[in-house]
C-alpha cells in the first residue's frame, strides 16, 4: 500500500525502529524487495536515483507504482538524492510519495534555499521531504584519502536547517559513505552525534551509506533516532554476485533459471536488514483505514483515493 514518506516513518520514529530504503534499478530488485519485505512484515521505501530513472524509464515506473499499490506492507516511492527543483517537481509530476533533495554539496544557505524551494513546492501536494546537511563523499570512494573529506553534522546548523526549511526527516553525515568502502576501511558510526542532532532538531534522522556498515552499530544508531536507513551496495553487490556464480557456467542461457538465485540472494539481504533495522514485524503500527474503492493513496495522514 502506497504511503508518503513521513507516514511510513513516523511510526518508526515513535516506535524505536527504522525503515529500510533500497535504490531500485530493475524487476528482480523490485520483485525481491517486495516480496521479502511482506514475507518479514516489515515497510519499505523504494529510492529510484535520478540516474536510475533516466536508465530504466517512465514505464518501469507505472510497475513500481502498482506493485506498491497491490504490497501488503506500507511502501514508500521516493526520488532520491534530486539535485535540483526541477528533478523534485518531476518525481512529484509522476506521483512519486517523497522527495530527497541533496544540497549538501552546496554552501550551507544555498543548501537551506534549495531545500526551502522544495519543501514548499512539495507540501502543496502533501508529500514529504528530506534534506541533507554533512557530507559523506563520492560513491565508491577509491582511496583512504577520499575518506578524510568528510564533514560531519552540526547540530546547532542542523537545528538552523529544520527551521529554516521545513524539512520532515533529515538525512546527517556521521561516518558512513555511498557505495563500496575501499579496502582497510571500517566505517566507525559517530553514535554520539546522532544523539546531539536527535535531541536538536526533533525529526527523524536518515543514515545514507547504510551498506558495509557494522550491523551493531546501525541498530544502535536506530535507538539513537536514525529512522530510515539508505541500502543499496550490499543488495546489488549480493544480487550481481550471484548472477556471475550462475552465469559463470556457460551452458545457462535461461532467465528462469539464471534470474531466480540472485532474486533469492536480495530476499536474504531484506530479510537481513529488517533484523538489523528492528522493522520486521512493524506493520502492526500503521493505519489502513479503508478509501473506498479504488487505488489507496496516503498523502500527510489521510487517505485518498486515485481513480
Amino acid at each position: 500500500m502506497l504511503f508518503t514518506g513521513s507516514d511510513v516513518v513516523a511510526p518508526a520514529y515513535a516506535n524505536g525502529f527504522a525503515v529500510p530504503a533500497y535504490n531500485i534499478s530493475d524487476f528482480g530488485m523490485l520483485t525481491a524487495v517486495l516480496d521479502a519485505s511482506e514475507e518479514v512484515g516489515s515497510p519499505v521505501i523504494l529510492l529510484i536515483h535520478p540516474d536510475d530513472w533516466e536508465f530504466v524509464g517512465d514505464k518501469f515506473l507505472a510497475a513500481v507504482f502498482a506493485m506498491a499499490a497491490a504490497s501488503s506492507v506500507p511502501v514508500a516511492i521516493k526520488l532520491d538524492h534530486g539535485a535540483t527543483v526541477e528533478q523534485a517537481a518531476a518525481a512529484l509530476r509522476h506521483d512519486f510519495t517523497s522527495v530527497m533533495i541533496d544540497g549538501s554539496l552546496l554552501p550551507f544557505d544555498e543548501n537551506i534555499a534549495l531545500t526551502r524551494d522544495v519543501v514548499e513546492m512539495s507540501h502543496l501536494v502533501g508529500v514529504s521531504v528530506e534534506g541533507e546537511i554533512g557530507t559523506i563523499g563520492p560513491r565508491d570512494p577509491r582511496s583512504l584519502a577520499e575518506m578524510k573529506d568528510f564533514v560531519y553534522a552540526d547540530p546547532a546548523q542542523a537545528r538552523r536547517f529544520v527551521d529554516e526549511t521545513g524539512v520532515d526527516m533529515l538525512a546527517v553525515a556521521v561516518g558512513t559513505a555511498h557505495g563500496v568502502y575501499p579496502a582497510g576501511f571500517v566505517p566507525e558510526l559517530k553514535l554520539d552525534i546522532i544523539e546531539r542532532v536527535t535531541d536538536a532538531v526533533g525529526i527523524p534522522l536518515v543514515l545514507h551509506g547504510g551498506s558495509g556498515a557494522v550491523d551493531e552499530e546501525v541498530s544502535a544508531a536506530v535507538k539513537r533516532g536514525i529512522a530510515k536507513v539508505n541500502i543499496s551496495a550490499d543488495m546489488k553487490t549480493a544480487y550481481y554476485r550471484k548472477l556471475r556464480e550462475v552465469l559463470a557456467d556457460p551452458a545457462q542461457r535461461e532467465p528462469l533459471d539464471i534470474c531466480p538465485p540472485a532474486i533469492e540472494a536480495v530476499r536474504d539481504v531484506v530479510r537481513h536488514k529488517a533484523d538489523v533495522l528492528a522493522s520486521a514485524g512493524t506493520s502492526h503500527h500503521y493505519d489502513y483505514r479503508p478509501a473506498g474503492v479504488g487505488q489507496r493513496r496516503w498523502v500527510s495522514g489521510k487517505a485518498t483515493v486515485q481513480h
